[in-house]
């Protein structure tokens, strides 16, 4: 089972630090993940930024309900280790 998301720090340009429960952490570059008419909003680094961690999911979750598998998250950062 993929641990959870724990915490987020936005570092700019459509990164983020992210730190999982089982303390893998690293800098995840989104840009990739945005194509797609459902991930458009996020092109706006305004409402990029405005991401949270949902508690129930785990993962990156934004207001209009987008979200990224926590498992795929995971293995881009124990890929880049």
């Amino acid at each position: 089972m993929t641990p959870k998301i724990k915490k987020i720090i936005y570092k700019g340009k459509y990164v983020f630090h992210v730190h999982f429960e089982d303390n893998r952490k690293g800098n995840i570059n989104f840009q990739s993940f945005l194509w797609g008419e459902v991930f458009k909003p996020m092109k706006e680094e305004s409402f990029f930024r405005k991401a949270y961690i949902d508690q129930t999911s785990g993962t990156i979750t934004w207001p209009n309900g987008v979200d990224i598998a926590p498992e795929t998250l995971y293995k881009k950062i124990v890929s880049n280790s």
